[in-house]
C-alpha cells in the first residue's frame, strides 16, 4: 500500500502516542548543524521540526497533514521522489521515520541531496544478519517483520547511495515518541491498542499476527517469562536497537 493511502487509513489517532522525544530531537538537530532553512520530507504531523529555524514540510497523506498543529511549519502535498524545488534550495533536508514507506527510497534520498546541502534521515539499520535478534519483540514474537523488508535497501545501501555516514541513536527507556521500538523496557505498552495504532508495522503484518503477539506477550508478562528472558534490559537507561541517523 502506498504510504499516503496507508496513513490516510491508519493515521487518525497518530498524534495520541507519537510526539517529539527531546533526547532524539537534540541529536537530530545537532546533525542539522548550522542549517537555517530546512525541508522536512515525509513530515507527518510535524514531530522533530526545529522551532528556531525556517522549515517547510512535504507530506503525501491528507489525513496526516490535517493533524499538524496550527503553529507547525507550512506543509505541501508531495512525495520524496519528486520534490518541486530547485537544486540546493535548502540548507538541509530531513526525514524522520518515514523512509521505510517510500516507494523508491534511494530516489527519494537523491532528491533530498539535490535540493539541500545537508541530509539527515532517522531510520532503521537492518544491514547485519543479526538485526532481527536485537529487539526482543521481533526476536520472540514477530519474526515475520522481516517479510516487510524483502526487496528494500538496507541502511548501508541507503547511506552509500548519497555518501552518508551512519550514526547510532540510542533509545531512552522512557522514550516519549511511541514508535515501534520505544517500549523496549515497558513491554506492557505493546498491549495497549492506542500504542499499536500509532505504529504502521501492526497494520502491515495483519490482524492475525498482531493478535498472536498480544496474546503471547500478555501470557509471558503474567508468567514472568518475559522478565526472565530480558532481565539484562531492566537496569538500562537506553538501548541500541539499530536506530540510525544517515548524515550526508
Amino acid at each position: 500500500m502506498p504510504s499516503a493511502q496507508l496513513y490516510d487509513t491508519i493515521g487518525a489517532t497518530y498524534t495520541v502516542t507519537r510526539r517529539t522525544e527531546p533526547r532524539i530531537a537534540a541529536q537530530i538537530w545537532a546533525a542539522l548543524g548550522d542549517a537555517r532553512t530546512i525541508l522536512n520530507v515525509g513530515a507527518g504531523t510535524g514531530s522533530y521540526e526545529p522551532s528556531d529555524r525556517y522549515v517547510l514540510a512535504v507530506e503525501p497523506s491528507a489525513l496526516m497533514r490535517s493533524q499538524r498543529r496550527p503553529d507547525a511549519a507550512p506543509c505541501l502535498a508531495g512525495s520524496a521522489e519528486h520534490l518541486p524545488f530547485d537544486d540546493q534550495s535548502f540548507d538541509a533536508a530531513m526525514a524522520i521515520a518515514s523512509i521505510h514507506h517510500w516507494p523508491d527510497p534511494i530516489a527519494g534520498l537523491r532528491e533530498m541531496r539535490r535540493v539541500a546541502r545537508r541530509v539527515v534521515v532517522f531510520t532503521h539499520d537492518t544491514s547485519d544478519e543479526g538485526w532481527l535478534n536485537r529487539f526482543w519483540l521481533t526476536r520472540d514474537y514477530l519474526p515475520e517483520i522481516s517479510n516487510l523488508l524483502i526487496g528494500r535497501p538496507t541502511a548501508t545501501e541507503l547511506a552509500d547511495a548519497i555518501g552518508a555516514r551512519l550514526e547510532p541513536v540510542p533509545i531512552p527507556w522512557d522514550c516519549a515518541d511511541g514508535f515501534f521500538e520505544a517500549h523496549w523496557r515497558r513491554p506492557e505498552g505493546y498491549l495497549e491498542e492506542s500504542v499499536r495504532r500509532g505504529v504502521s508495522v501492526w497494520s502491515r503484518v495483519g490482524a492475525e499476527a498482531e493478535e498472536r503477539v498480544v496474546r503471547s506477550l500478555r501470557e509471558d508478562l503474567t508468567s514472568g517469562r518475559w522478565t526472565e528472558r530480558n532481565r539484562d534490559l531492566l537496569d538500562l537507561e537506553a538501548a541500541e536497537l539499530g536506530l540510525r541517523l544517515l548524515i550526508a
